[in-house]
Formats: C-alpha cells, sequence, structure tokens
C-alpha cells in the first residue's frame, strides 16, 4: 500500500474521516466552549450531512476510511489497546484513588464499546452503573451527568491531529487540551494497525507531546515539489513549526517549508480557512486576508549531528511571489470572489474557503457559500456541494473534515 500525500490537489485516493456521534451528543449550551464549539449540533442532521459527504467521495472512487472503524480494529490488537489505556486512563486523569478501578471498567469492555466510550467520553453515572463509587475526590466532585473522561467531538475535524507530508506522518502536537487526547487515537492506529504498521513510512512527529511546540493540520499545504505552507496561527506555533521542519528538511523530501505569519484570531483558526489550493497554480483566498509576512525555512549545515535551520524573511508584499517560485511558477492565479466585506466575512465565517480537491480543478463545498461557489464555476472549476447546516456550526468545511493519506501524483 502507498501512503504518499506530495501535493494538495492530485487525484485524492483515501481519506479518514469522523462521522459525528456520542461526542456530538455530550455537547450542551453550557460545555460548549470547553470544547471548542460556537454552537450545538442538530446530530442526526449532522450525520446525514456526513453521510453525504463520504458518499459524493466514494462517487469520485476515493477508498473513505472511518476513524472509528480503524481505532476499533487497532484496539483489538493487545499492545495496541494497552497502548491506548496507558495514555488515556492514569492517574493524570482520574487520580490515585480512582484510576485503578476505572482502568480496569475499561479493560473489560468490548473492542466496539471501548471505541464509543474512548471517542464518546464517559459520564459519572454511566461508570457508575458498571463499578462501585471508588473513594476519590475526582468521582465525588462530579455530578452524575458530568463527563469522567471528557468526549472528543473535534474528531469531526480530521484534517488536525494527524498530516501526510510526503512520505511520511505526523501526528501533531495540539493546542488546545480538549483536543489533546485525539492523538492517542491516531498514534496506536498508525503503530498498530494492520493497514499501516507494516507500511513503512516516516515519522515527522509523535503528537503525544504538549506545550509551546504546536501545530495542526489545517495550517499545513503541502504543494508540492519539496515544498510545504504552514500558518503561524491561533494553533500552530513557531516552535511546532521549526520542530517539524528540522525533521522533514532532514529526510530530503523536502526543501522548503514557508511559514505565514497570520492574524490569531478564531475566525482564522487555520491557515486553510482562509487559504487553499484548487488546482495546480490556483488558490482561493478569502479577500478579507492581506498579504502576510513569511519566513523560508531551508536544510542548512549539520552541526555536532543535528540539522541546523537556514531562515530567510520575506516581506508581505512578497507572499504570492515567494510560494510560486517555490513551485516553480512564474505566479500563483489567486481566486477571490468579489464581494462587499460583510457577504466575504459571512462566507469565510461559513468555511468558503475551506475546500477539499477531489482532483485538479474539481473540490467539494458547502452548498450554502454560493458567491464563492458561483465564481469558481465561472472560472472553470468543478464545484460539488455538500449541505452544511449542522457540520459547518463546528466551524469547519470539507477540508477540514478529511485527513487524505494518499494521493495522486501531479
Amino acid at each position: 500500500m502507498t501512503l504518499h500525500v506530495g501535493n494538495e490537489v492530485g487525484t485524492l485516493r483515501r481519506v479518514i474521516v469522523h462521522r459525528p456521534g456520542l461526542e456530538m451528543h455530550r455537547l450542551t449550551p453550557e460545555n460548549r466552549e470547553q470544547y471548542l464549539f460556537d454552537e450545538i449540533l442538530w446530530v442526526e442532521r449532522a450525520q446525514q450531512e456526513h453521510d453525504h459527504f463520504v458518499q459524493v467521495m466514494q462517487q469520485r472512487g476515493v477508498e473513505v476510511l472511518h476513524l472509528a472503524d480503524l481505532l476499533r480494529e487497532t484496539i483489538a490488537v493487545p499492545e495496541a489497546r494497552a497502548h491506548v489505556l496507558d495514555h488515556s486512563l492514569d492517574e493524570r486523569h482520574f487520580g490515585p484513588l480512582a484510576a485503578g478501578a476505572v482502568r480496569e471498567m475499561f479493560e473489560g469492555m468490548d473492542d466496539a464499546e471501548l471505541t464509543t466510550y474512548l471517542i464518546g467520553g464517559i459520564t459519572k453515572a454511566e461508570v457508575l452503573e458498571r463499578i462501585s463509587s471508588p473513594q476519590s475526590l475526582v468521582v465525588e466532585q462530579l455530578t452524575a451527568h458530568e463527563a469522567l473522561m471528557s468526549p472528543l467531538p473535534n474528531h469531526l475535524f480530521a484534517r488536525d491531529t494527524s498530516a501526510w507530508i510526503y512520505g511520511g506522518v505526523a501526528v501533531n502536537s495540539m493546542h488546545k487540551k480538549a483536543r489533546r487526547r485525539e492523538t492517542v487515537h491516531y498514534d496506536a492506529i498508525y503503530r498498530y494497525h494492520p493497514m499501516f504498521a507494516q507500511a513503512g513510512m516516516q515519522w515527522w512527529s509523535h503528537g503525544i507531546d504538549s506545550g509551546p511546540a504546536t501545530a495542526e493540520g489545517g495550517d499545513i499545504l503541502v504543494l508540492g515539489n519539496g515544498v510545504v505552507v504552514v500558518g503561524l496561527s491561533e494553533r500552530t506555533t513557531a516552535q511546532g513549526v521549526e520542530r517539524l521542519a528540522r525533521r522533514l528538511l532532514a529526510s530530503g523530501e523536502v526543501t522548503a517549508i514557508i511559514a505565514l505569519d497570520m492574524p490569531k484570531a478564531r475566525a482564522v483558526m487555520h491557515l486553510d480557512t482562509v487559504l487553499t489550493m484548487v488546482d495546480e497554480e490556483s488558490f482561493t483566498r478569502y479577500v478579507g486576508l492581506p498579504d502576510l509576512p513569511s519566513w523560508t525555512l531551508t536544510a542548512g549545515d549539520e552541526v555536532d549531528g543535528e540539522l541546523q535551520l537556514v531562515v530567510t524573511r520575506h516581506a508581505p508584499e512578497d507572499m504570492d511571489k515567494v510560494i510560486a517560485r517555490a513551485l516553480g511558477l512564474e505566479r500563483l492565479r489567486i481566486l477571490a470572489a468579489d464581494q462587499d466585506p460583510r457577504a466575504a466575512a459571512r462566507e469565510q465565517w461559513d468555511d468558503g474557503c475551506n475546500l477539499l480537491a477531489l482532483e485538479p480543478g474539481v473540490v467539494l463545498a458547502y452548498a450554502r457559500n454560493t458567491v464563492t461557489n458561483d465564481y469558481l464555476r465561472g472560472l472553470g472549476i468543478e464545484v460539488l456541494e455538500i449541505d452544511g447546516g449542522e457540520l459547518g456550526r463546528g466551524r469547519g468545511g470539507p477540508r477540514c473534515m478529511s485527513c487524505p493519506i494518499e494521493r495522486a501524483p501531479l
């Protein structure tokens, strides 16, 4: 099996997604901000929309893999089950008085049930239906329906937690606490699932770490020609980019990382909310995004066995030129619909720029972004529309909800 993503727009062959489930039912008006949601979803409608999203990809020949299936198949491997439980259920999460009893409860679950609760979280009441109440402050201070293990509703956004970059994978260190346990699942899948365990891919990062060196997949664009563009955003830090860049450049598969200094705001939390690639030379770009300061990171000399990085700064007005030059192009074609600022901001908020390319010039988009979609069609881009009335409440579009693991070369 070939696991390789060497560009943003080559024919999409295989992708990982996550269908909304129990974890979305756990969201309430009171806890939604804790879990990074602006609104709560009508879950059944969101599932229908997600099913259509998957169907459109399958009709175009894409093999769609579901995270929950991969995780269930992974924890059927005893070493993988132990790995996931070791990193999910310890004294740091449950305290020394409850950790042992809770671990034993989870160990007694079958693979399907364990998968459901690893993603969906579990409440105090659900735990006490299975075991006697531990004499634990952690348990005692919770009300019956509070989470003893938090749900992971942001698994919906499969793009962020891991990123396939050329011939390897980065399991990313996530910026927000609500998302950090997601990395445990992807780390286990890529280590132990039969589809990946013998694939021989390189590992660019193991994202169990926390701290200031964070990087998320929504900020990573694999442009081809050995080039990666990364947004320095609300979620991806300069420390995270440097750490990732050193590993990518040392491999020889990547020759340049271009870092864009983005506004640090929720509305533009990741680079792919304002800039995505639609064919070999074209990008859709939010009209309200200014030219950004940028830096190119390339490989320098080795000192004491460690690769040094060469950092070259570029003025904001050179942003497009820098990317074009790295791709071997004379210029980029920047696509931005002519809208008044309020209309443009509305469509950007609804992920008008967050497009998933299925092949060069063919993209998936939310149907609600009519101005952007019609504009792209007028320029010869084929736009396949999906409903996003509920899915879009999570502030993520088709690119956010997909983790490509194989694309055809250009």
